[in-house]
């Protein structure tokens, strides 16, 4: 048989094959739908095309039955003001208030020979019944909101090649009580699906628990063969440079085989990369799967693909096809993927695991991610707009967290496109499986923990998911949940079967605070802290050293929050006299889970707040300093206390005020520029406590010939040089070089004062430009309080479309330019445009001195050119136009 096959390879790479083209499109518009109220008929009567639907309403799918409510105006926005009060939940309503029917009428011929057509979904929220033409699609139950299905529908085609599709779908069940605790009741973690729908300490419930056909929907046609799951594994031995020639890497690639037929196939499964061609020939048994593993590829110059800031993302592509009898080709998949490779190590000093790409260890800085949008409304656009945001923040992971879902595919190409790392949970929360005594919780702890209700799905679900996004360079690490491990027999399963099988190339935690990964020896949880701490806390108080979660403030500015506030509630959300502390704030406030007792203390020594928009402006002040500080105090003791930190979080897909760096609109507040800041990969900076001076190096090459300059100014504007020295620091790692607590301390004793540290090349170019504002001996910022105003000129070049230069300078003898915002707006509201990339933005200028900033937006032809709008702590407001 080895004779046979090994003559047919040669017989088939020789004739020139006759290619019949994959077809593959999705049903993303056109659908109907109609609540199970209100339809009384079978799915097999609907589903004939003479049933008429004229009485059924357009449907938003992919999407849910809130999304599609809210398209047909039947529902408030519930993103504003206290909206999602007015929509019925579904715990009162019962189930099948929101147990719906969507239909979709389509064209597909039924095809000729051994042709096929497939119907996949990939993902319905929580279980269905499928029908097509008067017959039901799926034999057996398909629930279980993290699964693929896909069906052959071949002999269930139209032969006039006019067919209606039509499934109903039904909320998970239970559908759990939304009591106000983590995942309210606890009971929706019962199914196999995301927990934050029930509401969490920065959502509301979801009213829905965001019921529907929530993924793409796809009709494929192949041949007889069809070419599923292929899979990728990169490996790259030793440790390596970022630039440069690189030394040999291997490819490993392998794909399932599905032969529909009721007969045995003959072929070639092959793929092509820099002109070889590798392959495998194949016999496929009638009605079968097969798993196919091809010749493992050495290439010997490749191009690798490395973590944001510490090289580029370079990605290939191949495309996998499988060639029955050397003359038709019935199915072909295009693969993208990066060459790297994760490795993790015990680092004894912190005792904590470190990550290594490449060889090369990465200390990681990250942030927790929820979901892109509560109800589900995923786009591209979006994704890749989110996933630049943490890429502009000098962030080189993020974590998926485990209430929410397994991201989906276009998440992870941002993530290959950008260099964001992944680590991602699956489906389980210490709040909801039992991890603590919870008297919001139905159930005890006991009970909690055996959640899910069906292991069996959990771990079907898991497989299917690992085969969906492992191809990604960016997936860099697989959890078991959050904060909690799965039941035992799934956690067993998990690492010990599922994952090598599937995957096996990855890190695999256990639970996202496990000692395996960060060595508990201080108590607690193993994350934290929470809220706004002071500064020193994150530079001085060791926490735990690969920390999963850190971190929580970040409301935006007034428009950000004019956004879903109503104008009645624009309120200063301070203790007035009178009121007790749960009258802090309005309702509104309240109900979008603003949590800012804390905001008050740090807020009030820059001035009480004279109205919301005064407050909103302090609270940037308050939000830049937080994140850089942060950011700074984990990096100061890097390799040392810490090998990574995982911000607490980054963004939120609800109009929430607590925990992001931009708004769920995609509006940034100062956290994202903050820690800009603070994570350069050179970084320059300052320990508020001793007043070190200090320069981290996160890259892998040693810098030489660095001029470190340090300068402190006082409320006028007046410079003095404290030092401008030489220096070298080696690859990932700290350096410190003197205190200035005593000159700076003086300078600020009376109404506070500014420092400005630079790092600059041997050509004098900036590296790092950090600023920062200090308070007077009270503790107060004074001299801001009473700041002089200063004549910031701004100049607007565009460079393309989309794309403009804005130079910031201030003239010489003037006052500091404190705290500048730059924002693209529309020429006739004034209102922000959305999404706007900004190289830098809260920022400073000195006497004398011009900054550069690179704007990058979506230029919209049929409007007229946006403003350029400067808005200032102490410089007046101005707008520009883009010529």
């Amino acid at each position: 048989m080895k004779k046979r096959l090994g003559l047919l390879i040669v017989v088939l790479l020789s004739i020139t094959p006759r290619l019949t083209a994959q077809n593959r499109y999705e049903l993303n518009s056109g659908w109907v739908c109609a609540p199970k109220t209100l339809v009384k008929d079978a799915g097999t009567v609907i589903s004939s095309l003479p049933y008429s639907l004229q009485s059924w309403k357009p449907a938003v799918v992919p999407g849910t039955v809130l999304t599609t409510m809210l398209a047909n105006k039947e529902i408030p926005d519930p993103f504003w003001g206290m909206n999602n009060k007015k929509i019925p939940d579904i715990y009162q309503t019962g189930r099948d208030y929101y147990t719906y029917w969507f239909a979709k009428d389509f064209k597909e011929i039924i095809p000729s020979g051994n042709s096929q057509v497939w119907l996949t979904f990939r993902g319905i929220n929580y279980s269905c019944d499928i029908f097509l033409n008067g017959k039901k699609v799926n034999a057996s139950p398909f629930a279980g909101m993290f699964l693929r299905k896909s069906f052959n529908i071949t002999s269930l085609l139209s032969k006039s090649g006019n067919n209606r599709l039509v499934v109903i779908v039904y909320p998970p069940d239970p559908v759990g009580n939304p009591n106000g605790g983590q995942g309210g009741d606890g009971t929706i973690a019962r199914n196999v699906s995301h927990q934050y729908v029930a509401g969490w300490d920065w959502i509301q419930p979801i009213r829905d628990r965001n019921t529907g056909i929530w993924d793409k929907v796809y009709i494929e046609q192949t041949g007889a063969v069809n070419v599923n799951d292929p899979h990728v594994v990169t490996l790259v031995p030793g440790k390596r440079k970022t630039t440069g020639r690189q030394a040999p890497a291997q490819l490993k690639v392998s794909a399932d085989l599905h032969n529909a037929t009721n007969k045995a196939i003959q072929g070639v499964l092959r793929y092509n990369f820099d002109g070889k061609t590798i392959s495998k020939a194949v016999l496929l048994k009638a009605n079968s799967v097969l798993t196919v593993n091809l010749p493992v590829l050495t290439i010997n110059t490749p191009r690798l693909w490395w973590p944001a800031g510490y090289g580029d993302q370079p990605l290939y592509k191949i495309n996998l096809e499988f060639v029955e009898n050397g003359t038709v080709v019935t199915d072909a998949e295009t693969v993208s993927f990066g060459i790297r490779e994760i490795q993790t190590e015990w680092n004894e000093r912190t005792r904590s695991k470190q990550v290594l790409v490449n060889g090369q260890k990465i200390f990681i800085k990250g942030g927790n991610w929820i979901i892109s949008d509560a109800m589900l409304r995923f786009s591209k656009e979006r994704y890749d707009a989110e996933v630049r945001f943490h890429r502009d923040m000098n962030l080189n992971l993020i974590r998926i967290w485990g209430g929410a879902l397994v991201e989906r595919p276009e998440f992870y190409e941002a993530c290959d496109k950008y260099g964001l790392l992944v680590f991602q949970d699956f489906w389980i929360s210490g709040d909801c499986n039992g991890r603590w005594i919870d008297p919001m919780k139905l159930e005890d702890q006991w009970t909690r923990r055996k959640y899910p209700d069906d292991h069996k799905l959990f771990l079907e679900s898991a497989a299917d998911m690992i085969k969906m996004v492992r191809n990604h360079p960016s997936l860099a690490m697989w959890c078991g949940g959050n904060e909690m491990t799965p039941p035992e027999d799934i956690l067993v399963a998990l690492r010990d079967s599922i994952l090598p099988a599937l995957d096996g190339t990855r890190w695999f935690v256990e639970y996202s605070n496990a000692d395996e990964m960060s060595y508990n020896s201080i108590g607690g949880n193993g994350d934290g802290p929470y809220g706004i701490q002071k500064i020193s806390t994150f530079w001085e108080q060791q926490t735990y050293p690969f920390n999963s979660e850190v971190g929580s403030v970040g409301i935006g500015d007034y428009e950000s929050l004019e956004r879903f506030i109503p104008k009645e509630n624009m309120i200063v959300p301070f203790l007035q006299p009178g009121m007790k502390p749960a009258e802090l704030t309005d309702s509104v406030w309240t109900y979008h889970k603003y949590s800012g007792v804390g905001y008050g203390q740090f807020i009030e020594p820059y001035g009480k707040p004279k109205d919301i928009e005064d407050f909103a402006l302090k609270a940037q002040l308050v939000n830049y300093d937080q994140y850089r500080g942060l950011i700074e105090g984990f990096s100061s003791k890097m390799w040392d206390w810490y090998t990574g930190v995982i911000i607490w979080k980054t963004q939120n897909p609800w109009t929430a005020m607590r925990g992001q760096m931009y708004d769920y609109y995609l509006d940034p507040n100062a956290c994202l520029y903050g820690l800009r800041s603070g994570s350069e990969l050179l970084h320059i900076m300052c320990n508020p406590v001793d007043g070190m001076v200090m320069v981290v190096n996160n890259g892998v090459e040693a810098q030489r010939n660095l001029m470190l300059e340090v300068k402190v100014i006082d409320m006028e504007g007046k410079e003095k040089l404290l030092t401008q020295v030489f220096s070298n620091i080696d690859a990932s790692s700290v350096k410190k070089y003197l205190s200035i607590k005593k000159e700076v301390d003086v300078v600020a004793k009376d109404k506070g004062a500014f420092l400005s540290l630079r790092l600059l090349d041997e050509n004098k170019k900036v590296l790092s430009d950090n600023f920062y504002w200090l308070p007077d001996s009270q503790g107060k910022y004074s001299g801001l309080q009473e700041m002089k105003s200063a004549d910031l000129q701004l100049k607007v070049r565009k460079l393309s479309p989309g794309t403009v230069e804005v130079t910031l300078k201030n003239p010489e003898g003037g006052r500091i330019a404190f705290f500048n915002r730059l924002s693209v707006v529309d020429k006739q509201t004034s209102k922000r445009i959305l999404p706007v990339f900004y190289s830098d933005n809260y920022l400073s200028v000195l006497p004398g001195a011009e900054k550069k900033v690179v704007i990058e937006f979506e230029p919209n032809p049929n409007q007229a050119a946006p403003l350029i709008k400067l808005q200032g702590w102490n410089v007046a407001e101005k707008n520009v136009a883009i010529e």
